[in-house]
């Protein structure tokens, strides 16, 4: 056991994905259940300083207090995770097979009272993005996804704001000479970073979307949460944007931010 309150139970466990062993922190709300259930996935805090469940600890605290086991996935490389030296050069896809699997593993538990057919994924940042990899991946896993101040659908587009622009590494070279940088429209390689896009598959997603988005955040542009929802409508989601005054991280509209998330989830959760 991690930590009691009167609302919740928190532990620290471990789940298997593909040939790894998964780290993360489960909330338990208190009381017999079965409950509804959401998978939570990070956004990005460099793995070398990243402790087991760090990033969403207060969102996986509010959804306990709102009657939801809450499940906080490490990822691979993450805290006491195994790693997966491919990881990176697979644009962190393994991520969202991370969130996949502990989907499952919650379904497939005898010691979790999780209701199965009430199961939502939420993601912020970088984990926004898992959560629209896993919804267009795995359609009918769950019910519900919600994306807090996500990165864009477009790939492209996060590269170049959070790997091309910042200080040279190995990885870029490898993109480069691989695959070419996402520099000029026409080029040859257009056809691949369209085909690593959640933007360019967004029509297999069968499940609601909650996009939560803060109009002053200059991490993840406003405009790219815009571009997705207008990109999900055209492609048949049933998705929903809602724009705060508030940047990347919430301060001020947290507890308006999480009603509104929690609400979304008692409607479709239900």
């Amino acid at each position: 056991m991690r930590e009691r309150t009167a609302a919740h139970t928190s532990y620290d466990v471990t789940y298997r994905s593909e040939r790894f062993t998964i780290s993360g922190v489960l909330n338990v709300p208190t009381g017999r259940g079965p409950f509804p259930a959401v998978v939570l996935a990070h956004g990005y805090i460099d793995p070398a300083y990243y402790v087991r469940g760090q990033g969403m600890t207060r969102e996986r605290g509010s959804l306990a207090q709102a009657g939801y086991v809450a499940l906080h996935v490490d990822y691979r490389n993450h805290a006491e995770s195994d790693d997966d030296p491919a990881s990176q050069r697979n644009f962190r896809t393994g991520y969202a097979v991370d969130v996949v699997n502990a989907v499952n593993a919650l379904r497939g538990s005898d010691d979790v009272p999780v209701d199965d057919e009430r199961i939502g994924i939420f993601g912020r940042s970088m984990g926004g993005g898992v959560v629209y990899k896993v919804l267009e991946m795995a359609p009918g896993l769950v019910d519900a996804g919600i994306a807090y101040s996500p990165v864009s659908t477009l790939e492209a587009d996060n590269f170049n704001q959070f790997n091309r622009d910042g200080d040279r590494d190995a990885f870029v070279d490898l993109v480069q000479q691989r695959w070419g940088l996402p520099e000029a429209k026409g080029r040859e390689n257009d056809e691949f970073w369209e085909s690593i896009s959640a933007r360019s598959h967004l029509d297999r997603i069968t499940e609601p979307v909650l996009i939560v988005q803060g109009r002053f955040d200059d991490t993840c542009p406003p405009e790219w949460a815009r571009a997705t929802q207008r990109a999900m409508e055209r492609a048949g989601v049933d998705s929903q944007l809602e724009l705060y005054d508030d940047g990347h991280a919430f301060g001020p509209q947290y507890a308006a931010s999480m009603q509104r998330i929690v609400a979304f989830l008692d409607k479709r959760l239900t």
